[in-house]
């Protein structure tokens, strides 16, 4: 459905110098500044895939996508939507793709909803047929004729993002693209998003891709993320594998009795290993026993056998690294190259 092969955008702009004498200099300089935004990107997607798209403010995100609705021309590479170039046949991609920003609105401010959808409804050439089935669809899922009849501008957040994943949605889009759907959502709110989201995507099988900062939407409806970090994309896979890659920490947290025995715990010399290659942290807490290990270099029967061989154990939890914390981790570091 999307092809998208080694393009880039760079973005020139007339250089700036400090002061006022900068200023004027400023005025009769020609040099320019290059900034590349996106350097080099390639993946493709397939219908009815869900993709998390990835990355720190400023990582290039909103070029790309908007180099993908048409919105922008890329320096170098080519990229596809259903097989349109989207720059180049821009009313004809559009019949073919549906937006949603999350701080924007396509809806008339002033307009009762139901005008905004009728005119919508014009502009995509949407036959009387059509508009009733897509409308009885997005009534049940996204509960829209509760305020159907009230002006855009009285709707609040909640609202007004479920109506904008309406109007999206109104002519059938082959491409769904959501930057922030649910920024600033109540929990339940969110949850109803996400609800209809799956839903469109399991009846129409509609491509979905997300840019997001909310780690929740990306675990409960991605299948696969793309990752990108200062224009180029760092890591492109699924959340199990980037996991096993990158989640190499786990947690055992135990309860233990007599905590002052644990207080001289030595985990490298229990287990027999050099405390290098161990690679644990041990924290106390009371009567509370947290030991994070590298999961690649050792397996949690043999942390709970180093344990209760100097204490006895009450209880046992165990937790994998969260998706939040990975993510966190590679914004701050990278991924160690392309993935």
């Amino acid at each position: 459905m999307i092809e998208v092969s080694h393009i880039s955008k760079d973005f020139v702009a007339p250089k700036k110098y400090p002061g006022l004498r900068g200023a004027v200099k400023g005025l009769f300089s020609t040099e320019k500044v290059v900034k590349t935004a996106v350097d080099d990107i390639s993946f493709s997607i397939d219908t009815g895939e869900i993709v998390g798209y990835i990355g720190s403010n400023g990582a290039g995100k909103s070029t790309t996508i908007k180099m993908m609705t048409g919105i922008l021309v890329p320096t170098k590479g080519t990229c596809t939507v259903a097989g349109i170039n989207p720059s180049r046949s821009r009313k004809e991609n559009a019949q073919n793709i549906g937006v949603v920003f999350g701080q924007r609105t396509q809806l008339w401010w002033d307009l009762p909803l139901s005008e905004s959808f009728t005119i919508l409804k014009e502009i995509y050439d949407v036959s009387d047929a059509v508009y009733a089935e897509q409308m009885e669809f997005l009534n049940r899922v996204l509960e829209l004729q509760d305020f159907f009849d009230r002006p855009v501008r009285t709707l609040s957040l909640g609202q007004r993002m479920r109506a904008d994943l309406g109007a999206a949605l109104l002519h059938n889009p082959k491409v769904l693209y959501l930057d922030e759907p649910t920024i600033g959502l109540d929990l339940v709110v969110k949850d109803n998003i996400r609800k209809a989201i799956k839903e469109i995507n399991e009846k129409y099988r509609t491509t979905v891709i997300l840019t997001t900062h909310d780690i929740g939407d990306i675990e409960e409806l991605c299948s696969r993320i793309i990752i990108i970090d200062e224009g180029r994309k760092i890591y492109d896979g699924s959340l199990s594998a980037l996991k096993d890659s990158y989640g190499t920490k786990r947690k055992v947290t135990m309860e233990i009795k007599q905590p002052e025995k644990a207080k001289k715990l030595r985990l490298h010399e229990v287990l027999g290993v050099e405390e290098a290659a161990c690679s644990t942290e041990v924290h106390l807490e009371n009567s509370m026993l947290y030991v994070t290990f590298d999961k690649h270099r050792l397996q949690v029967p043999q942390i709970l056998s180093a344990v209760m061989a100097v204490v006895e154990v009450k209880d046992v939890q165990i937790q994998e690294t969260e998706l939040a914390e990975i993510v966190k981790e590679i914004y701050h570091h990278g991924a160690g190259g392309e993935a």
